[in-house]
């Protein structure tokens, strides 16, 4: 059965035994087991096990369900990339692969251990106003050290969307978005030759960018958990949903966790101030980074925008977030085409 989005299923708890046994084995049974929200992808469950375990089950999309074309293995690459930190970048909290497994019933799924905390997302919903600084500098510390991981090409790995350089491999992301677009009938506030002539135009800027760095890409407050030390601050305990992971320019990463925000006008913002302290060359938010920045909300709201059909929403089913996308994808044209 599907769930909100058509990407997503209805899970029971008989699918949750079924499952966890064929992770574990039969002797494995679960005391205790619910949906987490917060996603629009994959299908999420945490589950307490009789010995005490508590893990994350995350169910990928049904076989055959129309994905984006980015989208198409993120179940085995969430394992890759959670393995990668874990033996590249170790002092990031990242939960421990557990079991990836498939079968023809219900595809492909991923069980981790459940990490400690909650998404920064939820925090900020409760009437407690706990100081998040601490833990969006922890963030800011761990981004530079998985940026210090180095990849054999810019762009995804596997057969999706990359090259031998950030300006190709970026410009291959954005083509692809398009023919998502093209695919789902998306109506955007650009087209394509317009696109590929800002690319062009900022082209000297993405060629500045020589590393491929290992890249999360989706640090936004519902993949980032905190938990209160002994002081009562919040410091950083997770970063999950790393399946979209890619490796590129560092600056990449600083759009995210500052949705629908310029973290170029935030110099003194805890994440900044974080990855400062932990970079091991300086963050310069000059002329070029800023327009770097740009291409990259550029992208980020595109996808956003390209994304809805998929996910089951529609402007007139969502006009608010529609409405705000496009807002900010013509400010981000404007941007680019007067600098």
């Amino acid at each position: 059965m599907t769930g909100a989005s058509p990407t997503q299923r209805t899970l029971t708890p008989a699918d949750m035994a079924y499952l966890i046994g064929a992770s574990f084995g039969p002797q494995a049974r679960v005391r205790d087991a619910g949906p987490l929200a917060g996603g629009g992808y994959a299908t999420v469950w945490w589950a307490l096990l009789d010995d005490d375990r508590r893990v994350v089950l995350k169910l990928a999309p049904p076989a055959g369900t129309p994905l984006l074309r980015y989208e198409h293995g993120l179940c085995a690459a969430e394992e890759r990339y959670f393995r990668l930190v874990a033996q590249r970048a170790p002092q990031v909290p990242v939960p421990p692969v557990l079991f990836r497994g498939a079968d023809p019933a219900y595809g492909e799924w991923l069980v981790t251990a459940m990490l400690p905390g909650r998404s920064l997302s939820d925090l900020a919903k409760t009437d407690v106003v706990v100081d998040d600084g601490p833990a969006r500098h922890d963030l800011g510390v761990a981004l530079a050290a998985l940026h210090r991981v180095t990849g054999e090409r810019f762009g995804y790995d596997g057969d999706r969307a990359c090259g031998p350089t950030w300006r190709a491999a970026f410009t291959a992301m954005l083509d692809a978005l398009l023919a998502d677009a093209a695919d789902w009938d998306v109506r955007l506030p650009v087209t394509p030759a317009r696109l590929h002539a800002l690319v062009d135009r900022h082209a000297d800027v993405l060629d500045e960018v020589r590393r491929p760095s290992l890249l999360h890409f989706d640090c936004w407050d519902g993949n980032v958990l905190a938990a209160p030390d002994r002081d009562g601050r919040l410091r950083l305990h997770g970063l999950v949903d790393g399946e979209r992971f890619l490796y590129g320019d560092p600056l990449l990463d600083l759009v995210s966790p500052l949705l629908f925000r310029r973290v170029e006008d935030e110099p003194e913002h805890p994440l900044l101030r974080g990855y400062r302290a932990a970079a091991p060359q300086p963050l310069v938010l000059d002329a070029s980074a800023r327009r770097r920045l740009g291409l990259y909300r550029l992208h980020l709201y595109l996808l956003m925008t390209v994304e809805m059909p998929s996910r089951g929403m529609t402007a007139r089913s969502h006009p608010g977030r529609h409405a705000r996308l496009a807002a900010l994808l013509d400010e981000e044209l404007a941007a680019l085409t007067s600098a």
